[in-house]
């Protein structure tokens, strides 16, 4: 029941100490220029408050006095005061650079490789364009937030505190001005910040829906040209960014008021004490190089203030960014492993039983319902059925990419789940209709089969899946550049590269799920062919649309709406099963597939 719960968990249920629990354990490294850096603002701040000091030395006893000697030996303490305020600063700068990059980069990294060990229904709880935006705009936004936090969120503190502290000794009865400006700001900031972050987490939930519209457009672009939807999808995105528009308009609606708020603040506190310092010094309660110094932490004081609130502003957008982050990080996978586990497969035996199966663990009714199927090794089945009758979703409970809902699945006589999942995946390859190729040479692409095939081997399966013959004709053979996705080759040779990388790993079990489906007939046979002969003793199993990809497999298995309806030999089948018998025929007679009706 634990891990149900952090299933359903948003990224609005974290609160901030386990955003900062989560976001802090990955200074790591960086701890060093993490506390470097506020130290040297703290100096940066110190050394600049001690200059309006100097300055109303040199108004009261060198200007005043016309003492020479005073103003060059005050004015070269400044001097120092200022280079030494430079130094810290430059310091500041680049030890906030390194922790703030070096933090990005590793919440990347820790993302990245816990979005590597979810599994299948893990990936279903967030979209791909969510996970791109938490990897990029999000992390941004805390990288962004942590320098300021280091370096103004530090400074800007410092130099209030110390600036009222000066201002207090110099004329208590001055300063209480600048401490009713002060808590005036504060009381208007906490109103704008929390009207502010309503919408600022609104705001990122809609950067997913941009990134998901640019993100399917682009990959999808000879689709939309095709049908000609540039202009349906130029409204897609059009409203998408309208959305994004009006939501920080909201926001800025209120953010802008925080500028001539404070500004009618800074220059009523300079009228105030310009005129109550006046007088002050008409009575002799003040000199005029106290009043030059009151005025001059005048403004380190408000401005500081308006620093911030720029802070605030920024650290309420980093903190729906951190939460989704943290969201990431914190989601564990639904394949636990046993302490424990099997390091080896016997054999490519599988048995399936009586396994039923959800996506949704709330979910009412299962996607396989009570499978009851056991195939030696070195079977070749092949499974049948119209969409929507589970058949991917059977073959995903082999290499343990779901979990099954009741029941048990055993490849090579062992259950899934006491296999390292390593070893398991290792033994059993699977070839999708939907496929991906990256960016890489034929050659690189081949070995994500097996990283250290040699080029003869590579040749083998591709000559096994009727590929090597169009590779020798591309312009640079196995070291052509596939571009990205696999644009620059064909359906068919898309998918024959895909079925000789799998053949690579020499697994137990190969799962083809309709991954012949844009190849011609007499290639799909040779293909069948060369697998049976030089891999005899490996299962296989070929999920097709097509009775001639299966007729000659071991056995047939037909599915209907999620359950097994009958199990057979091609001759078998079109004797006992209608649903087989009714596709044969109308494949047969050259039209029809498992989504015609039937009688």
């Amino acid at each position: 029941m634990e891990t149900e719960a952090k299933e359903i968990r948003s990224y609005d249920a974290f609160t901030p100490t386990e955003c900062i629990r989560t976001i802090g354990g990955q200074i790591k490294q960086f701890a060093l220029p993490s506390v470097a850096t506020p130290l040297c603002m703290i100096v940066e701040v110190i050394m600049e408050m001690m200059i309006p000091l100097c300055m109303a030395r040199i108004i009261d006893e060198g200007v005043m006095k016309n003492d020479m000697e005073t103003i060059l030996s005050t004015g070269g303490i400044m001097l120092v005061l200022a280079l030494m305020s430079l130094m810290s600063g430059i310091l500041g700068g680049v030890f906030g650079a390194r922790a703030s990059s070096g933090l990005a980069m590793n919440l990347r990294a820790k993302m990245y490789r816990n979005i590597q060990s979810f599994s299948f229904s893990n990936i279903d709880r967030f979209s791909t364009s969510s996970l791109i935006t938490r990897l990029t705009t999000d992390i941004t936004n805390v990288q962004n937030a942590y320098q300021m936090l280091l370096r103004i969120a530090m400074r800007a503190p410092m130099s209030l505190i110390i600036a009222m502290t000066m201002a207090f000794i110099i004329s208590p009865r001055l300063s209480m001005v600048y401490l009713i400006a002060v808590i005036f700001l504060a009381v208007f900031l906490f109103f704008v910040i929390r009207k502010v972050s309503v919408y600022f987490a609104q705001v990122f939930e809609k950067y997913d829906d941009l990134n998901a519209s640019v993100r399917e457009n682009v990959s999808a672009i000879r689709v939309v040209k095709a049908y000609v939807r540039e202009d349906h999808e130029k409204g897609r995105f059009d409203r998408a960014v309208e959305e994004l528009y009006r939501l920080f308009v909201r926001a800025e609606s209120f953010m802008i008021t925080n500028m001539p708020v404070m500004q009618a603040t800074i220059y009523t506190c300079i009228l105030t004490i310009s005129w109550l310092g006046a007088n002050a010094i008409i009575q002799n309660e003040l000199t005029t190089g106290e009043l030059m110094s009151l005025l001059t932490y005048c403004m380190n004081i408000l401005i500081s203030l308006m620093i911030l609130s720029m802070i605030f502003v920024m650290l309420t957008m980093s903190y729906a960014s951190a939460k989704r982050i943290t969201e990431v990080i914190r989601e564990e996978s639904d394949l636990k492993e046993k302490e424990v586990t099997v390091k080896s497969v016997a054999d490519g035996s599988i048995d399936f039983d009586h396994v039923s199966f959800g996506y949704n663990k709330t979910a009412e009714e299962y996607v396989l319902k009570d499978i009851d199927l056991h195939i030696r090794s070195g079977e070749m089945i092949g499974i049948m059925g119209g969409t929507g009758s589970a058949k991917s979703s059977l073959m995903n409970l082999i290499p343990r990419l779901y979990d099954v809902s009741e029941g048990s699945v055993r490849v090579g006589g062992v259950d899934v789940r006491d296999y390292d999942l390593v070893t398991l995946r290792d033994e059993v390859s699977m070839v999708l209709q939907q496929n991906n190729l990256f960016s890489g040479t034929v050659l690189e692409n081949l070995r994500w089969g097996n990283e250290n095939a040699t080029l003869e081997e590579c040749e083998k399966a591709c000559r096994m899946a009727c590929a090597h013959d169009f590779i020798e004709r591309m312009s640079d053979g196995y070291d052509t550049v596939i571009e990205q996705g696999g644009s620059n080759v064909s359906g068919g040779q898309k998918q024959r590269l895909c079925i000789a990388r799998a053949l690579l790993k020499k697994p137990k079990v190969i799962i083809f799920d309709d991954s012949t489906s844009a190849v011609d007939t007499a290639t799909d046979a040779k293909i069948r062919k060369a697998i049976n002969e030089d891999i005899p003793d490996t299962t296989i199993f070929i999920i097709a649309q097509r009775i001639a990809s299966v007729q000659n497999a071991d056995r047939i298995v037909v599915m209907d709406d999620g359950r097994i309806s009958d199990v057979g030999t091609h001759e078998e089948l079109l004797e006992r099963s209608a649903i087989y018998r009714d596709v044969y025929e109308s494949q047969t007679g050259g039209t029809g597939d498992f989504d015609d009706p039937f009688d």
